[in-house]
């Protein structure tokens, strides 16, 4: 509530209009992923590999990967074509709370369930230690796995929401981060975003030598979420094959095409979205103290967040790269999920509540008012659905003269006004 006699410092934006546009991505796509999985799998030798009788641990990990069930469907079918038993288990470090019931019902929620896998799901944060990396640090691999015949790897190959280096978010990531379970997450995110860069691969390298790992499936996305390369791995390649790899995602990971950006507007976070709610790259923003933003990454003056994801469960991660957003958000947060990632982490500005306001308009209204030293109708403002999902964007008229000179941007609507309606609920246009 407002205190009577308090000015509420917004600024209406009655006269902004925005309009919808498209960009024109033009990207490969894997049509047939079964295929593609099965020769993967051969190629990189695990087929040959599984006997009858065999139990073949499946990684599944915490992100919103569109392809994801697809593909641990397919290398289910592939195990058990080879008389394996297979089984998936979590690979997702301290998410879902850091408790097996947590991270199993994560899983559920993108899909991932014995139902639908036609495998069952062995949730446990229970760890065997398999030594430790030159540098010595303690090396962990989550337990269910230690014990099968061979494991399979399979994650997407992209940019670290935290640090730059040859190998970021992937295969390795997984196998340190992931398959190490919470045990694992706090030893290595113990030395910061420079320990991330510096032992993940270290890390990694004692697990492909020690633990039985078959092949690592290393998924490639197109802007639009689909799966544009899917490639096999040896366990003895993949630190040295990832870094390629990683520029070739790199190219074609979506981002926001303008430079400059008064006001930012994201629908939703998500931990399926990406680890920190929000990608950091996409939105320009990492808020680690001491650690510099991303150059070429859009510069979003202000940043609104309106609600998280109903997967998310209320770990609201990545809420604190935000300056304003809603009530409504504030209140499905489960604190005990976000201070378990948020500790592991020890990126303590993530986790921490922007301005919240009780509707959606207001919220907005307050950026509007932060920016007052720029007329409404000059605002650049952009609205996303998600940081993931970026082919289509709702963008201001200010913003017009910048899509005209980009031959992969079309305005696919009409100008008009922001869409609200009568109680400030923002109606979105992506849905």
């Amino acid at each position: 509530m407002t205190q009577q006699g308090v000015i509420e410092p917004r600024r209406s934006l009655e006269q902004v209009r925005m309009v919808k546009v498209r960009q024109l991505w033009r990207q490969p796509q894997v049509e047939d992923l079964a295929a593609e999985v099965h020769a993967q799998l051969e190629a990189a030798g695990a087929l040959e590999r599984i006997a009858p009788g065999d139990e073949i641990a499946i990684t599944a990990g915490s992100r919103g990967i569109a392809a994801m069930p697809a593909v641990i469907k397919a290398i289910v079918n592939e195990v058990r074509v080879r008389g394996g038993q297979p089984f998936i288990f979590p690979a997702m470090g301290s998410h879902g709370g850091g408790t097996a019931e947590g991270q199993r019902s994560l899983l559920e929620g993108l899909g991932i369930d014995e139902g639908t896998m036609g495998a069952p799901i062995r949730s446990d944060m229970a760890v065997v230690q398999l030594g430790e990396s030159p540098s010595g640090l303690p090396v962990y691999l989550d337990a269910n796995a230690a014990r099968a015949k061979g494991i399979i790897m399979v994650n997407r190959i992209k940019k670290h929401t935290n640090f730059d280096g040859d190998i970021e978010s992937g295969l390795c990531k997984m196998a340190v981060i992931g398959m190490g379970k919470h045990r694992q997450a706090v030893a290595v995110h113990h030395h910061g975003s420079d320990g991330l860069r510096r032992y993940i691969p270290e890390v990694a390298a004692c697990i492909f030598a020690r633990a039985p790992i078959l092949a690592g499936l290393g998924l490639v996305e197109n802007a639009r979420g689909g799966v544009a390369e899917l490639h096999g791995l040896r366990p003895e390649e993949i630190v040295a094959r990832e870094p390629a790899l990683l520029v070739r995602a790199k190219a074609l990971c979506p981002k926001i095409p303008f430079r400059q950006v008064d006001i930012g507007i994201v629908e939703y976070l998500g931990k399926e979205i990406s680890g920190t709610g929000m990608d950091c790259y996409v939105i320009g923003r990492k808020r680690i103290i001491g650690e510099p933003e991303w150059p070429e990454a859009p510069d979003i003056r202000s940043l609104v967040v309106l609600d998280v994801t109903p997967v998310s469960h209320g770990n609201a991660l990545g809420v604190g790269l935000a300056d304003f957003t809603t009530q409504r958000l504030v209140d499905q947060i489960d604190w005990p999920s976000l201070r378990a990632n948020i500790l592991t982490s020890g990126n303590m500005e993530r986790g921490k509540i922007p301005l919240p306001y009780e509707t959606d308009r207001e919220a907005i209204e307050a950026a509007s008012f932060r920016e007052r030293a720029t007329a409404t109708e000059a605002l650049r403002i952009v609205a996303v659905r998600d940081t993931l999902h970026l082919e289509y964007l709702l963008v201001s008229e200010a913003l017009l003269p910048d899509v005209q000179k980009q031959s992969d941007l079309e305005v696919v609507g009409d100008l008009a006004p922001l869409p609200f309606d009568a109680d400030g609920r923002w109606l979105s246009p992506f849905a």
